[in-house]
């Protein structure tokens, strides 16, 4: 193997040399590192002719085309690079914008009054690469550049953005807002079916938006596997494009009222019981909560096939402008959702793709084709169900806003899906299925994390003009009026691991930093959504800079934000931010004060050693010293704990969370976790099956919480530090 030939190709394909981690120590990534990564990409990395023609075709590629193959600007003025034969210099350019409403600008100038960059010789040709500048404003849109040179006419995407990302009219104005983040699965309510549902979400708005609340923070809502309900994870997708079905309110079905079928199922005793018991549980019952709702689904689905759908009704023609605008993707989807269940029942195979007959593996094939011919209500069940998945989020955005929320609702995007879910099996060409992404270690989880989740090819992404991320970021924007980017990175940079490799031996793989951006920055823009990045643990300089140019707000999480072993001040915080005291992949409040979450975590062997385990316990003792005497610096010192060693008091809660809510970011978001003094975490970084992740329900329904008058008084006073 020549190890020259893997190093220059790594490169190519994005691979680093090097990355600081948390400590700051700058660490190389091995041979074997980038070359199990390069067999993950489908380099010939183990065929010595086929490697040197690979990185032959590589770095002559880039000045092949005369342009590149996206070109992506911010503002009215666009300027890119060309690759111009020097044969051609002082030849006359013809340049052509064909704009997205179907305007057209053009103009003709010589190469010479491009200015030069770099000149060298490419295969025995002399090259120089030019800047266009072209003269003329231009609206933001997705257009297409065309340009004539030597007779010979070459085109591209154009891409064009305004400067920064939407920010709310209220925002503009100069308010301070604040919302509570709800992971919407955990909520009680008295009447959803034993996880929290759209109905639930609507009755979280009616409660806080009359207190001053300006959003709701939800858990990623993509798609999961309704075939397989236990594979809970929010964060590890079936389909990104979609909503997960499970979070449909069942009773708010419009068909519910009218469906004799369906309330004779509902008002037996057994499964009023049924339901009691799914309420009560302490972790949700995925598979128990998808068996009740499935069952009154289906007979809510042929209702409205008899009652709309045959009889061609408003509702009908509603539903199908929903398929039709869904498009080719959303019949996929759904196509996929029902093979899933098809072979779970028949064959009793794992949910997702990877374990279906090889025939059925090509969404394009003649098997699954056929299966959707075959199966027409299977499919449209599956169409029903994210119509109605659909509707009701929108709906509760509508009442976000009519109640005066300036944001709303607060979405959350993953930064991946699932290597055996839809979104893959739509998409074969983009995804890396050798490899996933995932995290060097870090503070949260010290022997690095792998994700299970594929990670996109960026050289794909490019060759396919990065028309899949457009589609993810406009599907996802859709709902939303903010949406946080999970790993905010991953745009410039992701951590990929080879199949086989532990997570300490990936390494970074980069990104077309500044294109991904103006097309986040475009549908921001359009979609009316304002852009949080969750930008914790190691972040690249490259990423620090393109945050405030192109107006994404950083994520600032409290107990993680100190200067010289201090708490930084509510005055130091980044504006532009959002800032929290606590997250998902976290512990509690409480769990943090009372050192709970060292114990579990020792419990589950998530240390690697033991030095490492009492040093943060070390850092946890001065941590309660420093929060203690950053409360008592603002006036806001509890009564109660008096001490560091003092038990987590709801007052310490109210007082940490006025702290943050005097801060200068614009956004701050308290935990429902925290208001309600909870223990147990969501989930736990580093673990699978040793904790149950993504299933502890909060400990008091929302209709008990509605009612505190302790709640009402710290809304209040955090409405009051937001407001001065």
């Amino acid at each position: 193997m020549d190890t020259t030939l893997i190093d220059r190709l790594a490169r190519l394909r994005g691979i680093g040399d090097a990355y600081h981690d948390y400590r700051g120590d700058l660490r190389y990534f091995s041979l074997k590192t980038k070359t199990d990564i390069l067999r993950a990409m489908g380099c010939a990395v183990d065929d010595p002719g086929a490697l040197a023609a690979e990185v032959a075709d590589h770095e002559v590629s880039r000045w092949r085309q005369l342009l590149p193959p996206i070109a992506t600007a911010r503002g009215s003025r666009i300027g890119l690079d060309l690759n111009i034969p020097a044969r051609e210099f002082g030849s006359t350019l013809v340049w052509t914008v064909n704009l997205e409403d179907g305007g057209r600008r053009a103009g003709v100038l010589s190469t010479a009054d491009c200015p030069e960059l770099w000149r060298g010789e490419v295969e025995g040709s002399w090259i120089t690469r030019r800047r266009l500048e072209l003269p003329v404003d231009l609206p933001p849109g997705y257009h297409e550049l065309e340009v004539r040179l030597a007779g010979t006419v070459t085109r591209c995407p154009l891409v064009l953005s305004p400067p920064e990302c939407y920010e709310p009219p209220a925002i503009v104005q100069g308010r301070r807002l604040w919302g509570v983040a709800v992971q919407l699965y955990t909520v009680r309510s008295r009447g959803n079916w034993g996880m929290g549902d759209f109905g639930d979400l609507k009755r979280l708005i009616r409660w806080l938006a009359p207190r001053g609340a300006g959003f709701i923070g939800l858990n990623p809502l993509h798609a999961l596997a309704p075939a397989d309900p236990a594979r809970s994870s929010p964060y590890s997708a079936s389909s990104r494009h979609f909503l997960n079905i499970m979070y449909i309110s069942v009773p708010a079905v419009p068909e519910f009222l009218e469906c004799g079928a369906a309330r004779a199922l509902v008002d037996e005793p057994r499964f009023a019981e049924r339901l009691q018991t799914l309420r009560a549980a302490p972790l949700v019952d995925y598979r128990g909560v998808a068996d009740a709702k499935f069952a009154v689904l289906d007979a809510l689905f042929r209702d409205f096939c008899e009652r709309h759908l045959n009889l061609e009704t408003e509702r009908a023609r509603e539903f199908r402008a929903f398929v039709a605008g869904g498009g080719p993707l959303l019949q996929a989807h759904a196509m996929f959702d029902a093979l899933d269940q098809h072979f779970r029942a028949t064959l009793g195979t794992p949910s997702g793709w990877l374990s279906w007959p090889d025939e059925y593996r090509d969404v394009n094939g003649a098997a699954a084709r056929d299966f959707a011919a075959t199966h027409p209500l299977q499919v449209q069940f599956y169409l029903y169900l994210q119509w109605l998945a659909h509707d009701q989020l929108t709906s509760a955005q509508a009442l976000a806003r009519e109640l005066g929320m300036p944001i709303g609702l607060y979405g959350d995007y993953a930064v991946g899906a699932n290597p055996s879910g839809s979104e893959t099996w739509m998409d074969r060409t983009s995804y890396r299925m050798g490899a996933e992404i995932g995290a060097p270690p870090d503070p949260l989880a010290l022997k690095g994390q792998g994700w299970g989740i594929p990670p996109l090819d960026p050289v794909v992404m490019e060759s396919q003009r990065l028309q899949g991320f457009v589609r993810l970021i406009r599907n996802n924007m859709h709902y939303y009026g903010a949406l946080r980017l999970d790993h905010v990175m991953s745009l410039f940079r992701l951590w990929w691991v080879a199949a086989g490799d532990s997570p300490t031996d990936g390494a970074y793989v980069h990104y077309p930093l500044q294109q991904l951006l103006t097309v986040l920055t475009l549908e921001s823009d359009r979609s009316a959504c304002l852009v949080v990045g969750e930008d914790l643990g190691v972040v690249p300089d490259e990423m620090r800079r393109a945050m405030p140019e192109f107006g994404l707000y950083h994520y600032k999480v409290l107990l993680f934000e100190k200067i010289a072993g201090r708490f930084r001040r509510p005055d130091e915080f980044v504006r532009r931010s959002l800032g929290t005291v606590t997250t998902h992949d976290m512990p509690t409040l409480r769990s943090y004060w009372e050192g709970r979450d060292i114990d579990l975590r020792r419990n589950l062997n998530l240390y690697p050693s033991l030095d490492i385990q009492n040093e943060v316990s070390r850092e946890r003792d001065q941590d309660r010293i420093a929060l203690l005497a950053a409360l008592a610096e603002q006036g806001l010192q509890p009564s109660s704990p008096a001490a560091p060693g003092g038990d987590f008091t709801p007052e310490l809660a109210n007082a940490l969370h006025v702290y943050l809510a005097r801060s200068t970011t614009l956004l701050v978001a308290l935990q429902i976790e925290d208001l309600l003094g909870m223990i147990d975490p969501v989930n736990v970084p580093g673990t699978d099956s040793e904790y149950p992740n993504w299933q502890r329900k909060l400990t008091a329904d929302v209709e008990d919480m509605e009612t505190r008058r302790d709640f009402d008084e710290s809304f209040a006073a955090i409405g009051q530090a937001r407001n001065s």
